[in-house]
């Protein structure tokens, strides 16, 4: 994939891509998933399944498929 994207689709899917993850783990601290992101000295994420979600996630960025809007949950005390 050598398309370039703009910053604003790039920024979307950064975020679409972090709620992605969250949405599945219910993640409250990122250092672990920083750490699947990181290269190893191939250049290949520690995370192969991370690469896989990131590339969904500019797809969606590009085809202006995430909602960015605020939405606030009531949780349960």
């Amino acid at each position: 994939m050598d398309e370039q994207i703009s910053v604003r689709q790039a920024y979307t899917a950064m975020y679409a891509f972090l709620e992605e993850l969250y949405s599945k783990y219910e993640f409250d601290q990122l250092g672990s998933v920083l750490g699947g992101l990181s290269l190893l000295a191939d250049g290949s994420p520690v995370d192969q399944a991370a690469w896989s979600d990131w590339l969904r996630a500019v797809e969606r960025a590009k085809g202006n498929q995430v909602d960015m809007g605020l939405h606030i949950r009531q949780t349960s005390k």
